[in-house]
């Protein structure tokens, strides 16, 4: 048992501002880290105390675990919380914190570090028969031996990056004839992305669901999972849209599931808050796909449907507490979802659109929960994932929590920029996602720019068939006082004739 007094997050924006709240309620003292673009971030006021740790890009301060470190030493700080994403996942850093005598509150370094293979994850569940998606169990480098074993595999394969994610180094070959040029770019992005070029093939799966089962470990052997979060709504391989539980899963296909969770943290000694996912097909059937090391972006859904803070447990983990639970303690409770509010226009395909939030305005009221780290009049920084805010909602079912994410959607005011709340009020009303009926194909199925785009009314439709017409007489249109085209001429009635 080693008590912790203070904490400093790793991170920036809403995950900083989560931790440190949970971290307060604790009695916990707290540092932010910034860069010099977040100098008057919201973390940064809320912290205890902050230290500037670099420029504005990643690689110049939030990726700089030796000035992170020294940090530290300065301020007495008893612990690191890495949050997701900069270095949450990276076993060199939490190596590093463990011998400067810190606390990484995470899995071990040796648990990142063999869950972050793919290949070796694999390799390192295959002793608990968790379903695999067919395909190789290593490396591989030479194009005509890969070509043979795609062949062997058939038709359509999925090229992936063994140290990849984010569906970078990844590629889909539909035959043959395209997979030596599909294979080199998979490497040449793979070298690019994570300094590691080592990819392996595995048969495609064209419409599966992506389903994830939160688990949680103790450093007293046990370990628990909090049920399953469905993330298929995703744009670039990357989700959007996030609920628990799933729509599509039985009592006794969450309970298998969940129980090769647990084998999957099982076989690597997990420590902490984790997340084991999963593709599944058309007929449920499940197969593994990977681990992840670290505290989720949609995190906040199995705390709503559990009643757990996750953090906290994380926090009481890493001081050398025993999880307060068993598995046969655990139930679900109602329904949440999950909009992850970007700064992206989804009419551009879905590219982020940089600005001023000149209008913020966060919905309210009961059951609506807002994870966020801006506020009015703030820049969203071109540095960093333009992830503005997480809008969860939570409902005693899952029809509750869609009335009330629709509802919290049309309160949520924000101008200046572009963001991904039309398109979830999209996927919400559809009929496809409202029966449950989805996949990760949906945006490829369903969504086209043109559904977010304003629809003309029918007398403006009228006065732009009469100036178009006048244009093309070489006319200069005249107006009446009530906004009309003087002498018009006649349009169809077929709107009002319709059926």
């Amino acid at each position: 048992m080693r008590k912790i007094n203070k904490i400093l997050v790793a991170n920036r924006g809403e995950i900083a501002l989560r931790v440190m709240r949970t971290a307060k309620e604790m009695g916990i003292k707290t540092v932010a880290i910034y860069s010099e673009a977040d100098r008057n971030a919201l973390h940064v006021r809320f912290a205890d105390e902050a230290v500037c740790v670099g420029g504005p890009k990643s690689n110049e301060s939030y990726l700089r675990g030796d000035v992170i470190i020294d940090v530290c030493r300065q301020l007495n700080v008893d612990a690191i919380h890495p949050g997701y994403g900069f270095l949450s996942e990276n076993a060199g850093f939490a190596k590093a914190v463990e011998e400067a005598g810190l606390i990484f509150i995470g899995p071990s370094p040796e648990a990142i570090e063999l869950m972050g293979s793919k290949l070796a994850a694999k390799a390192a569940v295959a002793k608990y028969n968790i379903p695999m998606v067919p395909g190789t169990e290593y490396a591989i480098t030479d194009v005509e031996e890969a070509k043979l074993i795609a062949q062997k595999i058939g038709f359509p394969i999925l090229i992936k990056a063994s140290a990849g994610g984010g569906g970078k180094g990844m590629r889909v070959v539909e035959s043959v004839e395209f997979f030596e040029e599909q294979m080199q770019l998979a490497v040449s992005e793979a070298t690019s992305a994570f300094g590691d070029g080592s990819v392996f093939i595995e048969k495609y799966i064209g419409s599966p669901r992506h389903i994830e089962i939160q688990v949680l470990g103790d450093t007293h052997g046990n370990i628990v999972h909090l049920f399953e979060r469905e993330c298929s709504i995703q744009r670039r391989h990357q989700k959007v849209i996030e609920e628990a539980p799933s729509a599509v899963l039985t009592p006794g296909l969450r309970e298998e599931m969940g129980r090769c969770a647990v084998n999957v943290a099982k076989a690597c000694d997990y420590v902490g808050a984790g997340t084991v996912e999963f593709l599944v097909d058309e007929n449920l059937n499940f197969y593994f796909l990977e681990m992840n090391t670290r505290l989720q972006v949609e995190h906040p859904v199995t705390e709503q449907i559990t009643g757990l803070d996750l953090v906290r447990e994380q926090i009481q983990v890493a001081e050398g507490k025993t999880l307060a639970f068993r598995q046969e303690e655990l139930s679900i409770n109602g329904h949440a979802l999950e909009l992850r509010v970007y700064a992206e226009d989804p009419t551009n395909n879905f590219l982020p659109d940089i600005g001023k939030l000149e209008t913020y305005k966060r919905p309210q009221g009961l059951g609506v929960r807002v994870d966020d780290g801006f506020e009015q009049g703030m820049d969203i920084p071109i540095y960093y994932d333009p992830m503005i805010a997480k809008l969860v909602t939570f409902g005693k079912d899952r029809q509750e929590a869609i009335e009330k994410m629709i509802r919290a959607i049309d309160e949520y005011q924000i101008t200046g920029i572009e963001t991904t709340l039309p398109f979830g009020k999209y996927v919400l009303q559809h009929e496809a996602f409202v029966s449950g009926n989805f996949d990760t194909k949906f945006i490829e199925r369903y969504f086209t720019p043109d559904v977010l785009k304003p629809q003309a009314s029918e007398a403006e439709e009228e006065i732009a068939v009469a100036l178009a017409a006048m244009l093309m007489q070489k006319q200069k249109p005249k107006l009446t006082e009530n906004g009309a085209v003087h002498n018009a001429p006649k349009t169809s009635n077929w709107r009002k004739n319709r059926t």
